[in-house]
């Protein structure tokens, strides 16, 4: 591989609603190779009043994910728009599953690891069970408003993935 071809191809470790196929295909429009991999050294957090995760650096926190390999650079920006400013893309080291190779790959930690909000463990199957369905309806929203945003701030599509709020006694 050229220097030129990895400058635009980028692989991502994902570990929350990336890791569903059909998220993917509908952010990114694409399909890719999806390989399994581990986190070391962070640990998958809920988010108080959110339908994602977070991840921040935990000395012995292990982190089942995803990579999404053969990012072209217009994808990422599609996931960093996603994301927003409240993750920071940085290079991680994982292990891939099958094999146990050490490979660098990009991901999304939260920004403020000292936030209150951040508590227990999420749980993607649980994700998918209870939050799926809103998740895609919300990304369908926001790729549609990427595409004309028509005087609305990116701040109006946040709320689509948020969770519900309690219903009252």
């Amino acid at each position: 591989m050229t220097s030129s071809d990895q400058s635009s191809s980028h692989n991502v470790f994902v570990y929350g609603s990336f890791q569903e196929p059909a998220v993917v295909g509908l952010i990114l429009k694409c399909s890719l190779i999806i390989i399994s991999a581990q986190l070391h050294g962070y640990h998958l957090y809920r988010l108080k009043g959110r339908l994602h995760p977070c991840i921040s650096p935990y000395e012995n926190g292990v982190i089942n994910g995803k990579i999404l390999t053969g990012l072209t650079d217009a994808r990422l920006e599609n996931l960093d728009m996603i994301e927003g400013t409240d993750y920071v893309r940085k290079t991680v080291r994982v292990v891939l599953t099958d094999t146990c190779e050490k490979v660098n790959v990009e991901t999304y930690v939260w920004a403020n690891k000292d936030d209150p909000d951040m508590y227990g463990e999420w749980d993607f199957e649980e994700w998918k069970r209870l939050h799926m369905e809103k998740f895609i309806e919300a990304s369908k929203e926001f790729m549609e408003w990427k595409k004309n945003p028509d005087g609305r701030s990116r701040e109006e599509f946040e709320k689509f993935v948020l969770a519900d709020p309690p219903t009252p006694a």
